[in-house]
């Protein structure tokens, strides 16, 4: 495999599988020669036919094969075809190469389909003028990660493939530092803890994340620490060391302390706590605090921290115990 990279630019790489992989798609198997590009974006290009083994196209399960040679094709990027929104941006941090904005909760990331222009896609490309990188495709140009529609805080986006590519690297080294405040149902009686279990897609409910019960999923790893504790429920610092799906509030369903306002994974907890406070949370209180990182053009060491927005800051206002003033950041 070649060493050189211009990720800004279209290129050719040409690998030799070494030993056949039984279990292993080329989707999989391609993402993990090439961290830095998503298994999403391998069967875009797989689809495309950009991906050929021993000379002929194949499809996303094709199982590698010791001694095939897989060529992979990086086309040069698309001019993406989202539409300029002027929405507003809290912008956190800025330069040539990326961005980084306080997302407002209820703001898509993207919308796969292309059919919604009220998404931050949307509000990048006007602000940036188009100038973003072309790595997720015509839908997501600049995005890296993705938050919830429902949460808050901290998002960062690139504005070529250079910084695109250097970011997605430190992503998938775990190499980012990604600290979220979250407001929990219930009073959590450990002051702090490490929640080390898989995740999985739920066999019925397609849209949902689990904790499977017989094995399986990808490796999710959380660690917590409780900030206060409210009336019937627990404000925590809430650090991800893995970046699966959902996995904040999964994770936290999993432990027995699923999230308040969140009308998925806690709509049993949700009912108590509105019950016994009489508050009922817009939305899932979740919001990514701090995200750290090293520039991926420069070397500078970048941290950026988003304040609590305010319906967060009135849920920890009418869960507060009545002698106790609201918890500050």
């Amino acid at each position: 495999m070649s060493t050189e990279e211009e990720p800004q630019e279209e290129r050719t790489e040409h690998i030799t599988v070494e030993r056949s992989l039984l279990k292993t798609r080329l989707d999989a198997f391609l993402a993990t020669e090439f961290p830095a590009v998503s298994r999403g974006s391998f069967q875009r290009l797989i689809k495309e036919g950009h991906v050929q083994v021993d000379g002929e196209r194949v499809k996303p399960t094709h199982t590698p094969r010791a001694g095939q040679v897989i060529r992979v094709h990086f086309p040069p990027p698309k001019t993406f075809e989202a539409t300029p929104k002027d929405i507003p941006l809290d912008i956190l941090f800025e330069d040539e190469h990326l961005i980084v904005i306080n997302k407002q909760a209820g703001l898509l990331v993207h919308v796969a389909s292309g059919d919604e222009e009220e998404t931050l896609v949307n509000a990048l490309v006007h602000h940036c003028e188009g100038q973003l990188s072309g790595v997720g495709g015509v839908a997501r140009p600049g995005i890296v990660h993705r938050l919830d529609r429902d949460t808050s805080g901290c998002i960062v986006s690139a504005k070529h493939d250079e910084a695109h590519l250097g970011l997605s690297k430190q992503f998938a080294d775990r190499g980012v530092k990604k600290i979220y405040h979250a407001i929990t149902c219930g009073n959590m009686r450990n002051d702090k803890g490490t929640i080390d279990a898989p995740i999985a897609r739920h066999s019925n409910h397609r849209m949902c994340m689990v904790v499977p019960r017989d094995g399986g999923g990808k490796d999710a790893r959380t660690s917590y620490k409780v900030i206060k504790q409210l009336r019937e429920a627990t404000l925590v610092e809430v650090t991800l060391h893995t970046g699966r799906t959902h996995q904040i509030r999964v994770h936290f369903k999993h432990i027995g302390f699923p999230l308040a306002g969140d009308d998925i994974y806690a709509k049993r907890q949700n009912k108590h706590l509105r019950e016994f406070t009489g508050y009922s949370a817009p939305r899932q209180m979740l919001h990514s605090n701090t995200l750290g990182f090293t520039h991926p053009v420069t070397g500078r060491k970048i941290e950026c921290t988003a304040p609590h927005p305010p319906d967060f800051e009135e849920a920890l206002s009418q869960l507060a115990f009545p002698w106790e003033e609201p918890s500050a950041q």
